[in-house]
């Protein structure tokens, strides 16, 4: 889900889905706008809007747009007042509770965001995406209720095993936050009022490959030849297969993908962090890793951004999360230099 802009404040939160009605653009004005935000203007977009919403003050699909606008310029307060408003004029619509949810998760606001898309689900019980986000958020409510059982027993190891699992895949402190934007699919309701449009963010170099499963790739990470400088496919396929070694449970060929100078996410010894994820790839009797809709940035031709949707899955513990990793050509091969977890 990339509307919010980076900023120092941190977040503890994943990645979160911001939905969007598949219904078509029927205004030129609208179409303009949308051009607007794909080009990365929004301020110009912004203004816009406000044209069009003067002369047509009631319409729902420029109020929802404005709505992202305003999100995308992380003025997250007056976004939330134009999705209140969008929920109450039009209670059957649940994009604008799942919107909602999304920007109060920005913030923290975790049970307020599970109310939102409890509203939303009820509102449309085929909205996939806010049962996605839901789920989520109840990833972090988790995480909060472990943390305070521990505080009243620190001797739980069971609740202790659970959180660092849970920390591990979903949150990092050090991450700048982001949400992106993903469409919803099918509206539920012919009747109801277009939505709008992605803006999809730049630069034009992104690739955005469709759901690709780590057990597709099968290559280790010294058989992966560097087939041109900043080769987005190569780049694509070291990812694969090093979801693919965890996925088998192969711990030194998934060892193997991090670079020497690999920045631990707690900034503990190589050694200690190698420990823990030895013990956690070992531990579990299967363990399965998917990864989906991957999104390769070249900084150039020894540096790229891949950030994408991982499921998790083990004989105890499921969970979908979001991850970016800091990739590093050395040697011919890429490599893992850094790895966050929300983005």
């Amino acid at each position: 889900m990339n509307f919010m802009a980076r900023s120092s404040t941190r977040l503890a939160v994943p990645l979160f889905a911001l939905a969007i009605s598949a219904l078509p653009v029927r205004a030129d004005e609208l179409q303009d706008i949308d051009r607007l935000m794909k080009q990365g203007q929004p301020a110009q977009a912004l203004e816009r809007v406000n044209q069009y919403l003067a002369q047509n003050p009631s319409d729902a699909q420029g109020r929802f747009k404005k709505g992202l606008i305003l999100a995308e310029q992380n003025k997250v307060a007056e976004a939330i007042e134009v999705f209140i408003k969008l929920s109450q004029d039009y209670p059957k619509l649940p994009e604008p509770h799942n919107n909602l949810a999304v920007l109060y998760a920005s913030q923290g606001q975790y049970e307020k965001a599970r109310q939102q898309l409890e509203m939303s689900i009820r509102t449309d019980p085929r909205f996939a995406t806010a049962y996605e986000n839901l789920g989520d958020v109840y990833t972090k409510l988790a995480s909060q209720a472990y943390d305070k059982a521990l505080q009243l027993d620190s001797s739980n190891s069971a609740a202790k095993n659970k959180l660092s699992l849970i920390r591990d895949l979903i949150t990092s402190e050090t991450r700048p936050p982001a949400v992106a934007i993903a469409s919803a699919g099918k509206t539920a309701e012919p009747a109801r009022p277009p939505a709008v449009a992605t803006a999809p963010k730049k630069p034009a170099t992104d690739v955005k490959p469709t759901a690709a499963r780590a057990k597709s790739a099968a290559a280790k990470p010294a058989e992966r030849p560097a087939r041109e400088d900043g080769n987005t496919e190569v780049v694509l396929q070291t990812v694969l297969a090093w979801a693919n070694a965890w996925s088998k449970q192969n711990v030194e060929t998934y060892l193997a993908f991090y670079a020497q100078d690999f920045k631990t996410p707690k900034g503990e010894a190589r050694s200690e962090w190698e420990a823990a994820r030895r013990q956690r790839i070992s531990g579990p009797k299967k363990i399965e890793v998917v990864v989906e809709s991957p999104k390769v940035t070249l900084k150039d031709q020894n540096n790229a951004v891949v950030s994408f949707r991982q499921t998790y899955r083990s004989d105890n513990f499921n969970i979908k999360s979001s991850k970016t990793l800091i990739m590093v050509r050395n040697e011919g091969r890429w490599a893992i230099q850094q790895e966050r977890a929300g983005g």
